[in-house]
């Protein structure tokens, strides 16, 4: 099992934890993560786009000219993909582009991730994240501590004097156990966790 050390707000070492390695030792599967950033990002996708084809553009009933004897190309309606104003050729509908993962790959990919950034260095792990107001500039200055650059936090409750303080910081993300996912995992480099955090996820995927 990996241990990791463990920081307060200020920045200073308290301490170290041991991680379950059936969370945060896996073989990153590859595969399985690709997967699921695809799936997140086709699942987030509203899929309302739409534009009329020949049959729906109004008008164009009639034909434009006789079939013969004009000089022109045979046309059969002013509503042809070729004619200003006429429909559109395979013309994009609505539809839903979510696809489904299996809860085994899912957790699977995660275990990946969080593997990932412990092996690469990148998860810092603090006692407690605690603020008595909402202070964005308290929440700067534990980042700043902890040297956090482009960081994902996880928090095991929903503080909302934490969450509130952090809601307008540039490229730090605040989320909970129970909202994690492999894309903002990637997305982050670095990964912060309160102590109440890594165990709530180790309880529930270990």
């Amino acid at each position: 099992m990996a241990n990791v050390s463990v920081y307060n707000m200020e920045g200073k070492e308290v301490g170290t934890i041991e991680l379950n390695d059936a969370v945060f030792g896996v073989e990153v599967n590859e595969h399985l993560v690709h997967m699921a950033v695809v799936q997140q990002l086709a699942n987030n996708r509203q899929g309302t786009q739409k534009a009329k084809t020949r049959a729906e553009v109004s008008g164009g009933g009639r034909k434009p000219w006789r079939q013969k004897g004009t000089g022109h190309a045979r046309q059969g309606s002013i509503r042809a993909p070729q004619w200003k104003g006429g429909g559109v050729v395979f013309a994009p509908v609505p539809r839903d582009y979510s696809f489904k993962m299996n809860r085994k790959e899912k957790q699977a990919a995660l275990k990946s991730v969080l593997s990932d950034k412990v092996a690469g260095g990148n998860l810092i792990v603090v006692d407690e994240l605690k603020f008595d107001e909402i202070k964005t500039k308290n929440f700067v200055n534990v980042m700043k501590n902890l040297k956090v650059v482009k960081g994902l936090v996880v928090l095991a409750e929903n503080d909302q004097n934490v969450v509130m303080s952090g809601k307008n910081v540039a490229d730090v993300n605040t989320t909970l156990v129970n909202a994690i996912n492999v894309y903002d995992i990637l997305n982050a480099k670095t990964l912060v966790l309160t102590k109440d955090a890594v165990n709530k996820i180790e309880e529930v995927y270990a």
